[in-house]
């Protein structure tokens, strides 16, 4: 449903997280996430002009979160980098569909879009940078300090 570069977008964010507010270089987030590293650059950069992550150049520079991670959604990191309109429109690609004008999977896409905007709004760059630390065998890390 969502696109690969958010897929990506947030396995980096959680990169980013996990290094505690210390700037990260692209290519150590594309290593460690198994990112292709020209495509990470086009998403970090995305992120940038969207004010989901800052990134500094040269020495001492890369890429760190503008907000704390429990302050970042997913559902934030879905809109910096997909079409507005692309948990709201038809899921069967309809130009009008509506509850008058419903198509046949209209009711099903309406209560699922609801919870699948809940499950991101919810889940945030924190929880997801907890489970890659707990994946990774640090348990006491916790992304939001």
């Amino acid at each position: 449903m969502l696109s690969q570069a958010t897929g990506y977008a947030a396995a980096a964010l959680a990169c980013v997280a996990r290094a505690g507010g210390n700037p990260v270089l692209v290519r150590d987030i594309a290593t460690d996430a198994d990112i292709p590293a020209p495509y990470l650059a086009k998403i970090i950069q995305l992120l940038a002009k969207r004010g989901v992550v800052s990134t500094q150049r040269g020495v001492g520079g890369g890429v760190t979160l503008a907000r704390a991670p429990d302050l970042i959604s997913l559902y934030d990191v879905a809109v910096a980098l997909e079409d507005p309109v692309v948990l709201t429109r038809c899921m069967l690609g309809e130009a009008e569909c509506s509850d008058e004008r419903a198509c046949p999977a209209h009711a099903f896409w309406t209560a699922h879009r609801g919870r699948t905007i809940g499950f991101l709004c919810a889940t945030t760059i924190a929880d997801m940078a907890a489970f890659e630390a707990r994946r990774h065998g640090d348990p006491r890390h916790d992304a939001a300090e």
